[in-house]
């Protein structure tokens, strides 16, 4: 597969050393939106790190993404303040409006996808919701599908 000349300058800007892995990741899924099975082998040709060793950083870390992301990124808190605030029930309340069952993160469209996250640092605003970059605090399930509203097409 022949990869973007973007793509190849990642490794050319970071020259293909092993300790810029994590770089050289988040550059190629700047570009791509993802990391695809086809860069991760590039990566792996490039650096000689191993398949296996890349796909461990790669799921480790919850900022990299192996699958293409909707067009909408809602990241739901389940930090503790936001569990004593019922983040489930918001949860329930985002995938109910997006007809997402447990096991789908990206709507058909790709208009959205939802993420859950360990903490968005607002636990005054619990239960918190981020879409995109905006925060959004103090939530009910009524109020996080009418600001999911404001998002549709």
């Amino acid at each position: 597969m022949k990869f973007p000349n973007e793509i190849e300058e990642v490794f050319t800007k970071y020259e293909n050393q092993k300790g810029n892995l994590i770089p050289i990741m988040q550059s190629i899924q700047e570009i791509e939106g993802y990391l695809s099975k086809e860069s991760i082998k590039l990566i792996s040709n490039k650096t000689g790190i191993s398949i296996s060793e890349i796909y461990g950083v790669a799921t480790f870390y919850s900022l990299f993404r192996l699958k293409p992301q909707g067009k909408h990124v809602i990241r739901v808190c389940q930090g503790t303040a936001c569990h004593v605030g019922n983040s489930k029930d918001i949860l329930r309340a985002v995938r109910e409006k997006l007809n997402l069952t447990e096991m789908e993160e990206t709507t058909a469209d790709n208009e959205f996808t939802i993420m859950e996250v360990a903490c968005l640092g607002c636990c005054s605003l619990s239960p918190v919701i981020m879409i995109d970059d905006t925060t959004y605090g103090k939530l009910t399930p009524n109020s996080v599908k009418k600001i999911i509203n404001n998002y549709d097409k």
